[in-house]
Order: C-alpha cells, then sequence, then structure tokens
C-alpha cells in the first residue's frame, strides 16, 4: 500500500475504514452465532422450520425473538407473547431517531435499513466519530449479523428436528443463556442493574400467579419505578 493509499484510506478521524470494518465484523460474527440457540429453542418450543426462519427473517431482533418463543413453549396465549415480543422491540424504534440524523441515509433505501435496526448496529454506529465511519459500521454490522443469524437459525432448528426433544439435552436452556449473556454487558449504571434486578423479581413472583407472557410485560414496569425511585431520592437537586 503506497503512502497516498493509505492516507486516501484514513478520515477526518484519523482511523482507517479497514478499522471500523473489522469492530463491525467482529461484533456481527460474535452475536450471529447465537442464532444457532433461537433456532433451538424455537424449534424446541414447537414452532416448524419454516416458523423459525421467518422469524429470524422478518423480526430480526433476537430478545423479542427469544421472549417470543419462551412465552410459546410455557404455553402462552401467542396474542400475548406476541406483545411481549412488540414492546420489548420498541426500543429499536429510538434507535432510529438518533440513527436517522446520524446516518443521513438516502429515502429509498431507509424502509430497509430500519431492518437492521438493533442493539448491535446501534452500538456501532454510534461508537463512530464521523458519519462515513458510522455509515460502515452500521451496514457491516447489520449485512454480517443478518446473514450469520439466519444461517445459524436454520442450521440450529434443523439440529434440534434432528435430536428431538431438547429439554431432554438441556438444550431449552440455551435461549434465555443467550439472551442473559447478551443483556449483562449493557447494564453498565446502577440504575440500569436496578432495573434489571427489579424485573427479574417481578417476572418470577409473578410467574406462578399470571399467565404465560404476561409477567414479560408487568416486568416492563420496572423502568418506570427505579426511575421515579430515583427522582425521588436525588430530588431537585440531583436533577442539575
Amino acid at each position: 500500500m503506497t503512502e497516498q493509499t493509505a492516507l486516501a484510506d484514513i478520515r477526518a478521524d484519523g482511523r482507517p475504514d479497514a478499522a471500523v470494518v473489522r469492530d463491525a465484523l467482529g461484533v456481527g460474527v460474535a452475536v450471529g452465532l447465537s442464532g444457532f440457540a433461537f433456532g433451538v429453542t424455537s424449534a424446541g418450543s414447537g414452532l416448524s422450520l419454516w416458523q423459525t426462519c421467518a422469524l429470524s427473517l422478518l423480526v430480526f431482533t433476537g430478545a423479542s425473538q427469544f421472549a417470543l418463543v419462551g412465552a410459546l413453549a410455557a404455553g402462552g396465549n401467542p396474542f400475548t407473547a406476541a406483545a411481549g415480543a412488540f414492546f420489548l422491540g420498541m426500543r429499536n424504534a429510538f434507535y432510529g431517531l438518533r440513527l436517522s440524523q446520524l446516518l443521513a441515509l438516502p429515502r429509498a433505501v431507509r424502509p430497509f435499513a430500519a431492518q437492521w435496526m438493533i442493539d448491535e448496529t446501534a452500538a456501532v454506529a454510534l461508537a463512530q466519530p464521523t458519519r462515513r465511519s458510522a455509515r460502515i459500521g452500521f451496514v457491516v454490522t447489520g449485512l454480517s449479523l443478518y446473514a450469520l443469524w439466519n444461517l445459524t437459525t436454520l442450521l440450529g432448528a434443523l439440529g434440534a428436528e434432528a435430536i428431538g426433544d431438547t429439554a431432554a439435552w438441556g438444550l431449552d436452556a440455551a435461549g434465555p443463556a443467550v439472551f442473559l449473556a447478551l443483556l449483562a454487558p449493557m447494564l453498565r449504571s446502577g440504575t440500569e442493574r436496578a432495573v434489571a434486578g427489579l424485573a427479574v423479581i417481578l417476572g418470577l413472583a409473578l410467574l406462578p400467579v399470571l399467565p404465560a407472557g404476561l409477567p414479560v410485560l408487568v416486568a416492563a414496569l420496572a423502568a418506570p419505578v427505579v426511575l421515579w425511585a430515583r427522582g425521588r431520592r436525588e430530588g431537585p437537586e440531583g436533577d442539575r
């Protein structure tokens, strides 16, 4: 590589495009492999191969997918399970509000970009210092993650059908385990950990009482409760 080529590859932030691509691929591959656990969990909960693959192709937000199949596996009403998954996926709409300004994509491609508006693509894009690097990070993360997630979903579902009863192998715990593994690194502040802890307590406490799927919806109240308690504790001075 000549000096001129190297300088052309480094943009205003002094970071080469290759570094952005490397980081984006790292996230896409690491998270995309989790699709195998979803495929196993979904097939083990009673969904067919095409239903499992359709969820990954069309929904493409791991937390909502795991929540949906988990509620169905527990015998929950399909509408309640879908409602829980829907509200869990609403966070992606807020990512879109922020990234629409950062990426400034052409109007024609925005509907396609919306399909990739998830935690990982938002995290990679928002970590970049320039619009160019944010676009590269978003596209590479989205493309690699979407392709690998759907491929491993298919492999996981085929594997689950081949081995039969996933509970007998202990693979029914794969979904919750992966979900917790994805969630844990995101809990950085005390408030976030408090919300997660209260949500777990509410969900587990209400699990024997409410129909499957409803404890997840009620657990969502943890966020406003913790924020209200924090506001009361800090008072007007804490808001400044």
